[in-house]
């Protein structure tokens, strides 16, 4: 049994780490590489590179906030989040394992860009898609890992919902 356990606490390590990493590595040639607002179009105008510096939230949110607020908000919040984010993950064994897997994505997602906040004073986003009809905002793998995990979170949800309707 304790086998088991070691195995559940590195798999969950790995995918943390794996999560974090890229986003990290990612982040690192980019701020290397690519100046600021300079625009790379990898596919067509649909798919482009563009460093920004993010001091506020999504999609800039928060950006015109006093610096204690945004500290509070942005630093602070996320940081309690994550550590009871941590502490859940790790302390209930008898999670799902689809739960585990999405708490990974979004607690490693969540991990990067806060080190950003911390290390950097703001987040550094920097892939954009433009599909015809809409686009997005310029984000990161730390953004790409917590939408992975909030759609692992949903489809999971809608699982469970229909297993209740058809014992009903």
């Amino acid at each position: 049994m304790q086998k088991m356990e070691n195995l559940r606490w590195s798999v969950l390590l790995l995918l943390l780490t794996l999560n974090f990493s890229c986003d990290q590595i990612s982040k690192r040639i980019v701020r290397t590489e690519i100046s600021d607002y300079e625009h790379i179009s990898i596919i067509k105008d649909r798919f482009t590179l563009t460093k920004v510096e993010n001091t506020g939230a999504f999609l800039s949110l928060g950006d015109n906030m006093p610096y204690i607020f945004r500290l509070i908000v942005l630093t602070g919040l996320p940081l309690l989040f994550l550590v009871y984010g941590l502490y859940f993950l790790f302390a209930k064994r008898n999670l799902p394992m689809t739960m585990q897997i999405a708490l990974c994505f979004l607690i490693g997602g969540g991990i990067g860009n806060l080190y950003d906040r911390i290390v950097h004073g703001s987040v550094t986003d920097f892939m954009h898609m433009d599909f015809y009809l809409f686009q997005t905002g310029v984000f990161n793998f730390a953004d790409i890992s917590i939408m992975i995990g909030v759609g692992i979170l949903i489809l999971q949800s809608i699982r469970n919902n229909q297993l209740k309707q058809e014992i009903s």
